[in-house]
């Protein structure tokens, strides 16, 4: 599979980059624990490249162009691996 490489690659450098680079790591125990986070926030919350910057599965919510909702949004953020990742949603 010679695509395997280079997308191997890119995961690899971003788990570094916006991971490991943050995080210090104590033993093996929490290695694995801070990859298996980051493996999920991968592969769920964050958006990816795609049409439209859209996430493979929800579609796009539509635009809010009114300017008097813009100031009632309710956002709320989780934190992940103690605020190293966070996630953002709209509040229901």
């Amino acid at each position: 599979m010679p695509r395997m490489n280079s997308i191997t690659e890119r995961w690899v450098q971003t788990c570094r980059r916006e991971l490991l680079d943050r995080t210090l790591i104590w033993n093996q125990r929490h290695l694995l624990h801070a990859l298996r986070e980051f493996e999920a926030f991968y592969n769920s919350h964050r958006p990816h490249q795609g049409i439209a910057n859209a996430r493979p599965l929800p579609l796009l919510p539509e635009p809010i162009d009114d300017p008097t909702q813009l100031a009632h949004l309710d956002i709320r953020r989780s934190e992940r691996l103690g605020g190293i990742l966070n996630e953002y949603q709209h509040a229901a």
